[in-house]
């Protein structure tokens, strides 16, 4: 360190009578005086004189300069306003009889003087570039969050506060990619724009929401506004992908005397409920009206999403009650074991939007409850907070590894609680829909097969001679079997699509009937010995079929739809044919659609049988009479089976046909291998 930095403290009184002579304020301060570290001051007791007091201000500065300078043990400079004045700051460290201070210059500017004619604009140029990039989004060019926390989230003026969320968004990026992501914000920024004027204030406060602050404008006028927007949104063409619709969901409030930051928080709730419609605008006297904008009732906005609370202490019950009460109805559980019977209860969980659960539990703590959750799958629709005075890391990390969605300690902060909450219960709604959206465009993309799958299977149900919709009651039956099959085992690990394209392929388990002679196919009475060995290379003829289809091979639809044709009447007892597997032998997916062609196949009307009713069929087939199954989809069938018969009561009793002669009871039942081995019919 140079030698100018060191001195005793007459030379640095001397000093700084010298500097007197030029600056307006010559001030020496110690650390203690400018930053107070909490070391500093383990006592409490002493007075400090903080240097910002000289500046009016009732906190230190967030670039103290002083601070930097002892810090750094180097010389800063920086302008500062007092007023309408304007400061030069020279922070100079040194070092008297051995103690770090700073010495302080301060000097009064002559504004007038202050830069000269030539470069005054240049140097306001670039203050002004400056201040654009620090608050001005890149992409969209309207203000960033940065802009939101630095100058708006306390102003308490009246003013209309606008949540704006793009609906959508990612399916955008997902499927046209992120160049149509980033023109779509761009768009949706410019239509906006096209609505407000120069004094109102957009904001891009997260990736696809924006933040609209609407400057002296009346309730009515709001509404009106933000109806505008949308409007305007939703016509608007994103350039070069003219397939691209947008739309926007708009939260609004007027700030009435609040902050922007708390006024925010209640726009985002009646954001949220607009999302619920998607291209909707809810404000708060639409909503304490319960009329909407185009006149139809809010009712269903307003339903409350239920949290269930799980807590052995009746006394945090309360407690998270009276925080979450005012917007959501609230479950009580006082164990695990209590919790797992409620989630059972609201159709095997999915009316519960989220579980607040503490660990420490008699009868079953939060860490069985987690477990239990993630072999029935509920963890993908229903997001856990753990809420716990225990705060070991070994706790906490084994809480996130087992999947929960948040960690909460005691004592609970109200404010907290409810935003942790409210954010999760959006986020995972979002990811809901966003799955709901990728499931429709599959759905979209493969109409045309399921309109070729439908086809060859009606082909196949005409020559079969009869004429109802079976095959969409062998893949409704097929998909009800595998979601309950999901949620009990993760044995098979069967996702989403999956499940989807046994479901489709199931259409074609029979198609190699095709190749069947009529006779056979659609005679009434008892097939012979021979004939119902003709009847059983139905399974070879259709696997066959499709092994052929060179172009397609490799495709999963393909490759399910050969295991469902050959072997949907194999029996897990290996008693099956054509190949006569064994238990877990069978593909799953040929399991799962012969199981549900046995049902469809008791409750339906024959030329040679009535219709069995649903409880008879499914007695039969948990007895073995119509073959032997997998027990775990026996008891899947056994799950469902109050959902099923809602399902036949409703529908497929009138309409259920089936597609094979079925020998069973009375005179047309057969002891012999003339009943179909792995169902009710051949």
């Amino acid at each position: 360190m140079s030698s100018d930095y060191i001195m005793t403290m007459q030379q640095a009184q001397m000093e700084m009578e010298l500097y007197k002579k030029v600056f307006t304020v010559v001030r020496l301060l110690d650390k203690r005086e400018f930053r107070l570290e909490e070391n500093d001051n383990p006592g409490g007791d002493m007075e400090l004189c903080h240097c910002y007091d000289f500046w009016k201000k009732e906190k230190p500065c967030k670039n103290c300069i002083a601070a930097r300078a002892f810090e750094e043990k180097s010389v800063r400079t920086k302008l500062e306003y007092l007023d309408s004045d304007i400061y030069q700051v020279t922070a100079r460290y040194v070092e008297i009889d051995g103690q770090p201070y700073v010495m302080e210059l301060l000097r009064k500017m002559d504004e007038e003087f202050l830069v000269d004619l030539e470069n005054r604009d240049r140097l306001m140029e670039k203050l002004s570039g400056y201040n654009e990039k620090l608050y001005q989004d890149a992409l969209t060019g309207v203000y960033n969050r940065r802009y939101y926390e630095d100058r708006i989230k306390q102003m308490t003026a009246s003013v209309g506060v606008a949540m704006i969320d793009m609906d959508d968004f990612k399916i955008y990026n997902d499927t046209y990619g992120h160049n149509a992501g980033d023109l779509a914000l761009i768009t949706t920024v410019e239509a906006i724009r096209r609505c407000i004027r120069k004094n109102d204030t957009l904001i891009r406060y997260g990736g696809d929401e924006f933040l609209l602050v609407l400057q002296g404008i009346s309730e009515t006028m709001f509404r009106e506004k933000l109806k505008q927007i949308r409007t305007e949104i939703y016509n608007a063409n994103v350039p070069t992908y003219s397939k691209l619709q947008l739309s926007a969901s708009i939260g609004g409030v007027m700030s009435a005397g609040r902050t922007v930051e708390e006024t925010v928080m209640e726009a985002d709730k009646f954001m949220y409920l607009a999302k619920n419609r998607k291209n909707t605008v809810v404000t708060e006297k639409d909503f304490a009206n319960e009329e909407g904008e185009d006149g139809t009732a809010l009712e269903a906005l307003k339903v409350k999403q239920q949290i269930l609370i799980v807590d052995d202490s009746e006394m945090n019950r309360e407690i998270l009650t009276e925080m979450l009460q005012d917007d959501f109805r609230i479950l009580e559980a006082e164990n695990g074991e209590e919790a797992l019977k409620m989630l059972k209860q609201y159709e095997y969980g999915t009316g519960i939007s989220l579980m607040l659960l503490d660990i420490v539990m008699p009868v079953m703590n939060g860490f069985e409850v987690l477990a239990a959750m993630a072999r029935e799958h509920w963890m993908d629709d229903i997001p856990v907070i753990m809420i716990s005075s225990e705060g070991s890391e070994d706790y906490i990390r084994r809480a996130y590894e087992m999947g929960i969605a948040d960690y909460i300690r005691r004592p609970f902060d109200a404010k907290i609680v409810y935003q942790r909450v409210f954010n999760t219960i959006k986020l995972y709604a979002k990811q809901r829909r966003l799955i709901s959206l990728v499931a429709d465009q599959i759905y979209e993309k493969e109409k045309n097969n399921r309109m070729m799958v439908g086809i060859l299977s009606q082909i196949v149900e005409f020559r079969n001679g009869e004429s109802g919709p079976h095959v969409l009651h062998i893949q409704t039956l097929t998909r009800l079997l595998l979601e309950r099959l999901v949620q009990k085992t993760g044995q098979y690990g069967l996702s989403w699509s999956e499940q989807y394209m046994i479901s489709m392929a199931s259409a074609l388990h029979d198609i190699g009937k095709i190749g069947i002679d009529e006779k056979i196919l659609n005679k009434p009475g008892k097939l012979t010995k021979e004939e119902f060995d003709i009847m059983k290379t139905h399974t070879l003829i259709g696997a066959t079929m499709l092994e052929n289809l060179k172009m397609y091979q490799g495709e999963i639809l393909l490759e399910v739809a050969y295991q469902i044709c050959r072997w949907h009447h194999e029996r897990y007892d290996g008693k099956g044919y054509p190949d006569g597997l064994v238990g877990e032998e069978i593909p799953i997916s040929a399991q799962v659609v012969s199981l549900a062609d046995a049902y469809d196949a008791l409750i339906s009307d024959r030329v040679y049988k009535k219709a069995y009713s649903h409880e008879q069929a499914v007695k039969m087939i948990l007895n073995g009479e119509c073959g032997a199954f997998n027990p775990v989809l026996l008891e899947c069938l056994t799950d469902i089976q109050d959902h099923l018969k809602e399902v036949v009561d409703s529908d497929f009793v009138e309409n259920f046909d089936a597609e094979d002669n079925i020998e069973l009871a009375g005179s047309h039942r057969s002891e012999t291998e003339n009943i179909s081995v792995g169902g009710a019919n051949r």
